[in-house]
């Protein structure tokens, strides 16, 4: 259920409303926006009398609402959701653009691919210590070793991390990380989204090979329903009939998304196509269709990469790239405004 309050609402007749609502047991989540200001109600609110509710001088309307996922839903919160992490955002307008390699390999190899895209716009550094892979002979990552070569890249750069989190024992180890990435194969692994909703750093859900919109926003209400309100939603492509490409990348994801909720919006072209050539293209789409952000895979020697070679861009590559994205998005906004 939401409540619009009117502007100004009179401060003790909003503070015995929520005390009325609290001792029923309902959470309440409150949203300002720039005209009204809005409680959520979070809870059995089957009970709760909407017309007495909107019967009081500080309440403009009430509305219930349908879909079961409630922190995550825009209805609750108009205005969209900017995740800050260190220096820069994700969200709020501007084009957020995550590079590094699938997997850490050396201390050499993720300094040099991170001052390399740093180089060429990018502002955070994404990079696999932990790799689920499908195959038990496949390179895991290195683990933690992994985890300290990112945090000397990102003392040596400023960029800030992004990488995957397995398991809840590896939790621990992140408390460098500035953003913890939450895997296609975990994203309903729901103890995992419990663990990282009662911890205060970013987490970034990629979308399940098969999962439905809603089913991707329920594991996004996890870790909101924890509250850390700092989740970035990832679209990494869907698998479907079509064997020619890795998985198919939905970019009708990024409008609907728009509309369902107001978290920020990230699109891997990447894991999309496991095909190096579509990532230009599709990248040039997902900025186009209005994303927040790209998650991109950068290899010094993609041809002997121990992971995901075929889709990683080379530092020249992603160079090209980083510049028509960036060109593209302040078009983009030249023509929405």
């Amino acid at each position: 259920m939401i409540v619009v309050l009117k502007h100004n609402p009179n401060p003790e007749q909003l503070q015995s409303l929520i005390t009325w609502l609290q001792e029923k047991g309902i959470i309440i989540h409150t949203s300002i926006g720039e005209g009204n200001m809005l409680l959520g109600l979070v809870g059995d609110t089957s009970k709760i009398d909407a017309d007495l509710i909107s019967a009081l001088d500080i309440v403009e309307d009430v509305k219930r609402v349908q879909e079961p996922y409630k922190n995550a839903n825009r209805k609750f919160h108009p205005e969209d959701t900017v995740v800050k992490v260190g220096n820069t955002q994700i969200g709020g307008g501007n084009l957020t653009l995550m590079a590094g390699p699938c997997s850490v390999e050396s201390e050499e190899q993720v300094v040099a691919i991170a001052k390399a895209v740093k180089a060429s716009g990018a502002t955070m550094l994404r990079g696999g210590a932990f790799k689920p892979r499908t195959s038990p002979y496949s390179f895991q990552g290195l683990g933690e070793v992994g985890l300290r070569y990112l945090e000397i890249a990102k003392e040596e750069t400023g960029l800030p991390i992004v990488t995957e989190l397995m398991d809840l024992s590896q939790l621990p180890l992140f408390k460098n990380v500035d953003v913890i990435q939450i895997g296609a194969r975990n994203m309903q692994n729901f103890d995992l989204l419990k663990a990282v909703g009662r911890q205060e750093k970013p987490v970034m859900i990629k979308r399940g090979m098969s999962a439905t919109y809603e089913e991707w926003l329920m594991s996004a209400e996890y870790v909101m329903a924890g509250g850390n309100e700092n989740v970035i939603l990832c679209e990494r492509g869907v698998r479907t009939f079509e064997t020619y490409t890795r998985n198919t990348l939905d970019l009708a994801a990024i409008p609907v998304l728009r509309k369902l909720t107001h978290l920020p919006i990230i699109v891997d072209p990447s894991h999309a196509t496991g095909k190096s050539w579509l990532v230009d293209p599709l990248a040039m789409g997902a900025v186009a269709t209005g994303c927040d952000g790209l998650l991109i895979e950068v290899h010094n020697d993609p041809a002997h990469a121990l992971c995901d070679g075929p889709q990683s861009l080379k530092p020249e590559q992603f160079d090209a790239l980083a510049k028509k994205l960036l060109r593209l998005k302040e078009f983009v906004k030249t023509i929405e405004e």
